[in-house]
């Protein structure tokens, strides 16, 4: 049994054969953000919250910001900057589109220079946090770059994809890499942020009432939390 395992395995730790990058087509330099932000997000007579912003912007160190959306494409979504109005299933459309082709270029880049065909890919990996289709962005991935017999592993929801998310997706790669011998795994973490832009407000300053009310909550959940415990409040399940 040891054999036939130790057969199954690669010889060696696994390698990163290659690495592509792509980003969104939409490019607006930091010192132009402003600009960009506030008329289309109809905020421009938040005059103090966009001078907060700037000194924000002037230290981040940012140069470049990369966004699929473009001023016409919000412009035809105006509820995205309505907070009473849904517009979320707008948004993941949108994203579901986008992330597979924007994946795409990426992860061609990557096949490029890695120098073999695209078919000799054995397990393909994707992460994203802009949405939870089903089908994913996966199969949609897998179909761009004509991927036909490939292991395919999605994962939805677990971070940003340039930290947590793509650090899970290394480690799965990993053990694939290293448990399948032969095995070419193709990572790939894609983002856009159509999902998460919201119009710019003031934050309501609290009243000396409101912070007592406030206080007043807050010293009821503590109560409610030393409650002691009640047999006679538990309910069982079976599973």
């Amino acid at each position: 049994m040891g054999e036939i395992r130790r057969l199954q395995r690669a010889d060696g730790p696994a390698t990163v054969l290659a690495i592509g990058t792509a980003n969104p087509p939409n490019c607006v330099p930091q010192d132009e953000y402003l600009d960009f932000y506030f008329p289309v997000t109809k905020s421009e007579h938040l005059t103090d919250l966009k001078h907060k912003l700037k000194i924000m912007c002037q230290n981040t160190g940012t140069e470049k910001r990369f966004f699929h959306h473009t001023e016409e494409q919000l412009n035809a979504h105006p509820h995205f900057f309505h907070r009473g109005q849904p517009s979320l299933d707008d948004r993941l459309e949108i994203a579901a589109a986008a992330a597979p082709e924007l994946a795409a270029s990426a992860a061609a880049k990557a096949i490029a220079k890695w120098g073999r065909p695209a078919t000799d890919v054995t397990h393909l990996i994707v992460s994203t946090n802009s949405g939870a289709h089903a089908p994913g962005a996966d199969l949609r991935l897998a179909s761009l770059l004509g991927l036909r017999a490939v292991q395919r592993t999605m994962l939805h929801l677990n971070g940003c994809s340039g930290c947590s998310a793509g650090s899970a997706s290394l480690r799965l790669a990993k053990d694939l890499a290293e448990n399948n011998r032969g095995a070419r795994v193709l990572v790939t973490c894609v983002e856009l942020t159509i999902v998460s832009p919201s119009a710019a407000r003031r934050t309501p300053t609290p009243t000396p009432s409101s912070a007592r009310r406030r206080l007043a909550t807050e010293q009821a959940r503590s109560s409610s939390a030393l409650t002691p415990w009640n047999p006679s409040n538990v309910r069982s399940s079976r599973w």
